[in-house]
């Protein structure tokens, strides 16, 4: 039997998480071919494992952010009925890295808006195709609106539309998180404060506003701008939590943060290790806490900043999650195995009664190879806590 079509609908779901990915410029009229004969010379390589997925791991494997973004939408609203899609859809300029990663929050509980991304005027292919899918049914703390146009991205004609502008990073994040409290109906008590020039450890914070509804401002390395001091304000002595080491965001600026609220940095030397700590902490209700098994976790490369909030809405559903960063580095960084292996989960005589790991890799191979996608996907698994161990009959 020949591989049939999928319908228009789904055609980019398919393709956007395939393992080669969905690029720009793509013809996804008909939909791609799903399905191969096992007497086809490499049905399994076209199949996609495992690079599209391992027993712990699965892949959205698009060739660019755009496409990773339209992939992650249409694996969490998977649906088309009106409680199975999304409320609304952010669109956000692919360029534009600080309003995606920003704009995350949107996909917190009060809105549920996932990022899809424009080029400048335009709205690629995979984006149009996601947003005709996931067919918004209006947020109803957004004034109705289906698209939440941030910045100079483009929209859409047909649809429901408010603006969300500002003339820099910080005057945008400013407006974002004025309509996220305006969607929740208060400001919230706890704000996370990142670098608008070091990309690779701003990227975390994505993952988290969009499962905690908690807002992103942005400052300089040791300056804070007047848009991101008035919004501190309006959040009324809030907890700050300061992403990044001292040469992202210096010693200087969290002393005149701690005129605006308390204060508390979360920092690595590194954008891997910056990642794992985000990861690990808790202050009460704020964090991960991430420090034993049986968590959902995204891996992205710190080289593609718009794959965070790509992929911010795996951490606000499925198994949730942190963000993780590989770097380009050959092989996995030592300090992501060794947190991988703290938080691996084990097993004394059954392991369906243990608890898993399990990871969603962030592009395509030239993002997550398929060679550290099997690398952690062995690190994610269930594993005896003793040689004697074994799985019961």
């Amino acid at each position: 039997m020949k591989g049939r079509r999928l319908p228009t609908v789904l055609a980019l779901a398919a393709c956007a998480l395939a393992a080669a990915g969905c690029g720009q410029g793509t013809d996804l009229s008909n939909g791609p071919v799903i399905g191969k004969q096992g007497d086809d010379q490499k049905a399994s390589v076209a199949l996609g494992f495992p690079g599209f997925a391992t027993k712990n791991t699965t892949r959205v494997g698009g060739a660019d952010p755009v496409a990773d973004a339209a992939g992650v939408a249409l694996a969490v609203f998977a649906g088309k009925s009106a409680g199975e899609r999304p409320r609304a859809v952010a669109l956000v300029d692919a360029s534009n890295w600080q309003g995606g990663i920003a704009a995350s929050v949107f996909m917190s509980p009060a809105i549920r808006a996932p990022v899809l991304l424009t080029r400048g005027g335009d709205l690629p292919g995979a984006t149009s195709q996601a947003l005709d899918a996931l067919d918004p049914t209006g947020a109803r703390n957004a004034g109705r609106a289906q698209v939440i146009q941030v910045g100079d991205a483009a929209a859409p004609n047909g649809r429901r539309v408010v603006q969300v502008k500002g003339s820099n990073p910080y005057a945008l994040a400013r407006s974002i998180d004025r309509l996220q409290s305006a969607a929740v109906g208060k400001t919230s008590d706890r704000v996370m404060i990142a670098s608008a020039q070091r990309p690779e450890y701003a990227m975390p914070a994505a993952a988290w506003a969009a499962k905690a509804g908690d807002p992103i401002l942005y400052v300089k390395r040791d300056s804070i701008p007047k848009e991101t001091m008035s919004a501190l304000k309006a959040h009324q002595q809030p907890k700050i939590y300061v992403l990044g080491p001292a040469d992202a965001v210096s010693d200087k600026v969290l002393l005149a943060l701690r005129r605006l609220g308390t204060v508390r940095r979360i920092a690595g030397p590194s954008p891997v290790t910056n990642a794992i700590a985000f990861a690990r902490f808790v202050d009460g209700p704020f964090g991960w806490g991430v420090v034993d098994p049986g968590h959902g976790l995204v891996f992205a490369s710190a080289k593609r900043p718009m794959d965070a909030a790509a992929a911010a809405p795996l951490s606000s559903s499925g198994t949730y999650g942190p963000l993780l960063l590989l770097d380009d580095a050959a092989g996995l960084p030592p300090t992501l195995v060794q947190y991988l292996l703290d938080i691996q989960p084990g097993y004394e005589r059954d392991p369906v009664r243990g608890v898993y790991n399990h990871g969603w890799m962030i592009g395509d191979a030239s993002a997550v190879s398929v060679t550290d996608q099997a690398r952690i996907d062995t690190l994610l698994e269930i594993v005896p806590v003793n040689s004697a161990a074994k799985p019961s009959s």
